[in-house]
């Protein structure tokens, strides 16, 4: 069977080299009765592959059950892949046969196979290895006939390393590889998965189907797309039964794109500091950063007033080279003040010539906190629980403070 046929018989859409090459590994393997082990990412449609897998073998006619392993309680897992006797456990009524004994001819899929416990992963080790495991509560050995293909959608190395997945399942697991393409590796497929969507829900839902212009599909193919097919057919079906126009521009697709995914940049997160050894190096480097944009602004002002035809004569023909030697002359004391990584108590703000009135204004830093601290109490009635947790400190903290600046009475 080729794989435009295989396609065509399970539903797959598709021209990607990447999603071409996992089908012809399935195809090829599929003959034979080693263990397949499918990596991808969710949503890529791991799924579909165990099944074309036991339907092109000799197993085509025997059972084929799929086993999502994060599903089932670390509890029950045991008894539910290899059965129970009666009285095992609490609630153990009756003896229940596992689904490795059930599928004894057949294929089971284990999805998720990384989420088993370990105690659990020693037992599927064994069944791979010899074809034998023993019901929960019983000493007696089950032979069992079964072609497990497991799948995992997690970096199955870093488990390895963390403990959490056996390196010997791992490789008795892994004898054939196939490897499914995230939805972001196979752009040419995007539009054509979109169409397809889109004609199946409009036949769902009795209306005509959505059509897409370019600048939709240059964003459909743009965006990463973290949830893959799963994602795209969700987006598929919200656009098709919200939206009036069957036309789809680029504007209405991305109010369905969630933001987060617009944008690669690193995200700057706010870290809470608390008011005590390094709030007051914080602080000032915030004022000396303040400082940098004020000269900054400064500077295009003073080029403004250059450019006015009434200034001009203020100014000689090199103005604006002056101006940018003067620029350069005070931004690296301001830029060596920030970056030095000294307390701010040996900062040299006498490097800092023409700003030595701001500096004397705005710079005591243990007014500042004096201030910051009087504001909270009186913000919160001098309860001073309430006021310690405005300020980000602790209670016996706050007392240190009022008794250093003699506020014990505030």
């Amino acid at each position: 069977m080729d794989i435009l046929t295989i396609k065509l018989r399970f539903g797959i859409i598709g021209n990607s080299l990447l999603l071409d090459r996992a089908i012809d590994v399935a195809r090829q393997v599929a003959p034979t009765e080693i263990t397949v082990f499918i990596t991808g990412e969710s949503g890529t449609g791991k799924e579909v592959f165990p099944k074309i897998i036991h339907q092109l073998s000799a197993r085509k006619h025997g059972p084929y059950i799929a086993v999502n392993c994060g599903a089932i309680p670390e509890g029950t897992i045991d008894s539910e892949l290899f059965g129970h006797e009666k009285g095992s456990f609490t609630g153990a009524h009756e003896a229940r046969k596992g689904y490795f004994e059930v599928v004894d001819g057949g294929t089971i899929f284990l999805d998720e196979v990384a989420e088993l416990p370990l105690s659990t992963q020693v037992r599927l080790l064994r069944v791979l290895e010899t074809g034998e495991f023993m019901k929960v509560g019983s000493s007696n050995v089950i032979k069992t006939n079964v072609r497990v293909v497991a799948a995992t959608n997690i970096n199955v190395n870093e488990a390895i390393k963390n403990g959490k997945f056996r390196e010997d399942l791992y490789y008795r697991l892994n004898t054939v590889p196939i490897v499914i393409p995230p939805l972001r590796e196979r752009k040419e497929d995007i539009v054509l998965l979109f169409r397809k969507f889109a004609t199946d829900f409009a036949e769902k839902y009795r209306m005509p189907a959505l059509q897409l212009d370019e600048d939709s599909q240059r964003i459909l193919n743009n965006y990463s797309w973290p949830g893959n097919i799963r994602q795209l057919k969700n987006l598929t079906e919200q656009i098709s039964i919200i939206e009036k126009s069957r036309l789809i521009t680029g504007d209405i697709i991305r109010k369905y794109l969630p933001e987060s995914n617009s944008t690669d940049l690193p995200v700057l997160l706010k870290r809470e500091t608390p008011l005590g050894e390094h709030s007051e190096r914080d602080i000032l480097y915030k004022i000396l950063f303040d400082m940098k944009q004020d000269i900054t602004d400064l500077k295009k002002l003073v080029i403004e007033i250059i450019e006015t035809d009434d200034k001009k004569e203020f100014f000689p023909e090199n103005k604006e080279h002056i101006l940018e030697k003067l620029y350069q002359d005070i931004e690296p004391v301001i830029t060596n003040n920030i970056h030095k990584e000294k307390k701010p108590n040996k900062v040299n703000f006498d490097e800092i010539e023409d700003t030595e009135e701001y500096i004397e204004e705005n710079l005591s830093l243990e007014k500042k906190e004096k201030d910051v601290i009087i504001k909270a109490l009186d913000k919160h009635k001098g309860r001073k629980r309430n006021a310690a947790k405005e300020l980000g400190i602790s209670e016996r903290t706050l007392y240190r403070k009022l008794k250093e600046y003699n506020l014990e009475e505030q």
